[in-house]
């Protein structure tokens, strides 16, 4: 999918999160997009470790699990951005956008969630819009 963008170039990949690590250690790449679910090193961590061996390199979570907390984690790493796979056909590109731009991306699907009664997705919504107010938060919603 994200081939055909000529300006994009793939300079690595990893099938865990030490691996993750060490490819981002070695080759510093502007940009990451980094499972949650990887073997060995789960994505929080992995992208924690990543931020330390290549601060400048931007990373976009992509994960199957919209849960408030895990999110809340995920974007606490320093990450730029969180795509749910669900979405990734129609939201991936707007959130590698969006990060090149300086702003950060959350998927659509997880402010559908903030909009129900939950209350954790409440928290996670005030969070939101806290963490990224001196930023533009980008995401298909709003």
């Amino acid at each position: 999918m994200l081939r055909r963008h000529a300006e994009l170039r793939f300079v690595g990949e990893a099938a865990d999160g030490l691996e993750a690590v060490q490819k981002a250690k070695e080759l510093k790449p502007d940009l990451i997009l980094l499972d949650i679910g990887l073997p060995n090193l789960n994505g929080i961590e992995a992208a924690k470790r990543i931020r330390r061996v290549s601060p400048s390199t931007s990373i976009i979570f992509l994960a199957v699990n919209s849960d408030a907390d895990v999110v809340r984690a995920a974007l606490d790493t320093g990450a730029r951005g969180y795509v749910l796979k669900s979405d990734v056909g129609s939201e991936l590109w707007p959130a590698i956008e969006a990060v090149f731009r300086d702003d950060h991306f959350v998927s659509s699907g997880l402010l559908e969630c903030a909009d129900s009664d939950d209350r954790r997705f409440q928290i996670l919504l005030n969070y939101l819009q806290s963490r990224f107010r001196h930023s533009k938060l980008r995401q298909a919603a709003i």
